[in-house]
């Protein structure tokens, strides 16, 4: 059994509308996916096996739908740099119920920063 599909978890969370669960659960992703992964050593020799291993990983998070996650950068065959959140380009997509929220990290070059935020909520 998934574990939002536990009565004692969900009880935790009685308090929130779907909406606001979706949100809360996207905001949870997107911070452990990007806090655990920033730093890891990366080339374009392992881009693709990690970009799907942090997909497999935050897939194990609760009521996630579907994660997208593509690294982009200058990358070389075998020169390994850390990775950096201005790197990350991930689409989230959070199921609560009926409600599907959609959310985003990337970087926005007039911040100069690697936003998160909320997309769409259907």
């Amino acid at each position: 059994m998934k574990l939002e599909e536990n009565e004692i978890f969900n009880s935790y969370f009685k308090n929130l509308s779907d909406r606001e669960r979706a949100i809360f659960e996207g905001g949870i992703t997107l911070g452990a996916l990007f806090h655990q992964f920033v730093g890891t050593p990366i080339s374009l020799k392992n881009k693709e096996i990690l970009e799907k291993s942090i997909e497999e990983a935050m897939k194990n998070q609760p009521c996630v739908e579907d994660i997208k996650v593509e690294i982009i950068g200058d990358l070389k065959e075998d020169k390994y740099v850390s990775l950096d959140g201005n790197m990350l380009n991930v689409k989230l997509k959070i199921k609560v119920n009926d409600t599907i929220a959609s959310l985003r990290l990337r970087y926005i070059k007039e911040l100069d920063y690697p936003l998160m935020y909320v997309e769409e909520i259907l």
